[in-house]
């Protein structure tokens, strides 16, 4: 096995090394139309914390959107890796590629941000990020099934946010659970709140009469309803 990255293994702020790739899609309601939505997953190469932006649609433009969002949040990044696939330059088939990238490789030039490509077809290389959405994907598919409706926007990004914050709450260390006295085990939100890390309340119970309420001609679905 060859050594791991530099970017790996030395000690940096959070998010200064990331690795990025899409996930979805998913399909939430608006009004009466049913649309597309997909994930944006931004994981930290040194303490494994993850981010996750809402995509509206898979042009470069909303991509780079969902980037400026997650700089604004997480703060500067020295480097960003990612795979060659269609789904990370906003496309199902290869189109345009080289104009796209080009447009998002000036963005981050602008911000001082390097942008590493994985060789062709060596999707093994992004086994940082892909494990990472493997994970992410398991918590979606438990929550999501307590909600047989439609969700929307606003219910859509709320679940992206809480499994975020499940993930970055998976422990880093080995935790002493016979131990009354050990400490608490490192977690990737200690490290970006600095803060104990609280259990998250359950989603909440997804009630019939929210999920299929019709008012003005408009469904609303997806609404929580957390028990106290």
């Amino acid at each position: 096995m060859a050594d791991l990255p530099k970017d790996r293994v030395e000690p940096s702020t959070p998010f200064t090394y990331c690795g990025m790739d899409c996930f979805g899609p998913f399909v939430v309601k608006m009004g009466r139309k049913e649309i597309k939505r997909y994930g944006l997953l931004l994981t930290c190469m040194c303490s494994r914390a993850i981010h996750i932006e809402m995509l509206d649609d898979m042009p470069t433009d909303a991509f780079i959107n969902a980037l400026r969002c997650f700089i604004a949040i997480r703060g500067s990044v020295r480097q960003i890796r990612s795979d060659q696939g269609t789904n990370f330059i906003g496309a199902k088939n290869e189109f345009e590629r080289e104009a796209k990238v080009n447009k998002l490789s000036s963005f981050l030039v602008e911000r001082q941000c390097d942008f590493v490509l994985n060789p062709p077809s060596a999707s093994h290389t992004g086994g940082v990020w892909e494990r990472q959405i493997r994970t992410v994907r398991s918590i979606l598919n438990s929550v999501l099934s307590l909600c047989p409706g439609r969700l929307d926007d606003a219910s859509l990004r709320t679940v992206f946010y809480e499994v975020m914050s499940i993930v970055n709450s998976c422990p880093l260390t080995v935790s002493e659970i016979d131990n009354p006295e050990a400490l608490e085990p490192l977690t990737p939100n200690h490290i970006l709140t600095a803060k104990s890390s609280i259990p998250q309340p359950p989603p909440g119970d997804f009630l019939k009469e929210d999920l299929y309420l019709h008012k003005s001609g408009m469904n609303r679905v997806g609404t929580f309803v957390v028990e106290t």
